[in-house]
């Protein structure tokens, strides 16, 4: 495939957006703030503009540095401007940026080839545990003590597998194979320079649609299964756990809080509580929070209210943070961040990187992180199954 950056933003519903091609770009790094990123996107208002925020943007916008060790070396963001950019929908080709020349349709179809070839590649990568079972289950029972002194109400804890000295030479293919297994709505693949990302994510952090902003946060998981009548069981339990309810509630209380800063008076709405949907390896339950803004709140300022988005940090937001970075044994960077784009008319939509693979050819090394919630009602052991079943079809599945 070609050296230029890449974007699908797959819906997973016969519709995508892909963008390609060189174009201005926007790297983050440690002498950038917020306000270079602000300036980037004034600059190419009116264009698409496609990219992604780290966790660790925290930094920035809440003062909470990254200690943890970093072997991924992901930028802190990345957003380029596509010199192509098109609408994929079953078979039909809409253009929104760029020329149409033979450069445009060669790519075009050669992606589309890969998206139809089932016949992927063998990867016999082994995934190592960044901590062992024995130590998750002891760091769980130390932030449940933070939780009963009070300090927080609930907390993503996350853990990550990685492989070194992988060789991904079949980039997308790796993705597309990675889709198979998850099928989500806000699946994506993002490649630049020595960086790739196959995401998998069910999960929409943000959207803004005219002066609308939508948010939809995650909490409550449980197995699929092939037997209909035990995966009905599993919908219907997680539908009624009271513990899965409360982390949700919890979190859609701290979106809620989030919003406010922003919002339009009384214009803050939970749109939807609770909901259970379906995915290809997992029930997820999953809450729509709504709010108004005015037209003169910048994407940053939106960032600076919002981000990181509290499904992946916990409430009270501050302090979980803080917790997250003295218990968790990795950086996260671009895991628990958001990949996406904003349209030439400032509309944007963002996702949150779960179910993901973080991959730096540079440095041979591939990434897959996963966490949960932890709350008063946790079982450590259970906590450390379900970051195994959502984890564990993929890693199993990428081997295959």
């Amino acid at each position: 495939m070609n050296n230029f950056p890449v974007s699908y933003l797959n819906s997973n519903d016969g519709s995508g957006i892909l963008a390609f091609g060189e174009g201005e770009r926007f790297s983050m790094n440690e002498n950038s703030i917020l306000q270079d990123l602000q300036q980037f996107i004034d600059l190419h208002a009116g264009k698409y503009i496609f990219g992604y925020l780290s966790y660790d943007l925290k930094e920035q916008i809440q003062h909470i540095p990254s200690k943890n060790p970093d072997h991924l070396k992901f930028p802190e963001a990345y957003f380029w401007v596509p010199k192509n950019v098109v609408r994929l929908h079953n078979e039909n080709i809409a253009f929104l940026q760029g020329p149409k020349d033979s450069e445009c349709y060669n790519f075009i179809n050669t992606f589309l080839e890969e998206e139809t070839d089932q016949n992927f590649h063998h990867n016999a990568t082994q995934f190592t545990p960044r901590i062992s079972k024995e130590a998750y289950i002891q760091k769980v029972i130390q932030l449940k003590e933070h939780i009963q002194l009070g300090d927080i109400y609930e907390i993503n804890f996350c853990q990550e597998f990685y492989a070194e000295n992988v060789e991904l030479n079949f980039h997308l293919d790796t993705y597309f194979k990675l889709n198979t297994i998850t099928r989500a709505p806000f699946s994506s693949y993002l490649k630049w320079d020595e960086f790739a990302v196959f995401c998998g994510s069910p999960e929409r952090f943000l959207r803004k649609k005219g002066n609308k902003l939508t948010s939809q946060p995650i909490k409550g998981t449980a197995p699929r299964s092939k037997d209909k009548k035990e995966d009905d069981l599993w919908k219907q339990a997680l539908e009624n756990d009271p513990k899965e309810r409360a982390e949700n509630v919890m979190i859609v209380d701290l979106v809620r809080n989030d919003l406010s800063r922003i919002a339009l008076k009384d214009s803050v709405k939970v749109d939807e509580l609770c909901a259970i949907y379906s995915f290809e390896t997992v029930h997820q339950m999953i809450s729509s929070i709504s709010c108004e803004i005015s037209e003169s709140v910048s994407f940053t300022d939106v960032l600076k209210a919002t981000f990181p988005m509290g499904s992946m940090t916990g409430a009270p937001k501050i302090r979980a943070m803080e917790l997250i970075e003295a218990h968790e044994s990795f950086k996260r960077g671009l895991y628990s961040g958001s990949i996406g784009y904003i349209s030439p008319n400032g509309d944007f939509d963002f996702n949150v990187v779960i179910r993901t693979l973080l991959y730096n050819n540079k440095e041979k090394y591939l990434s897959c992180s996963v966490g949960g919630a932890i709350t008063i009602q946790s079982d450590p052991e259970k906590e450390y199954a379900e970051c195994m079943v959502k984890v564990k079809r993929i890693l199993d599945g990428m081997n295959a």
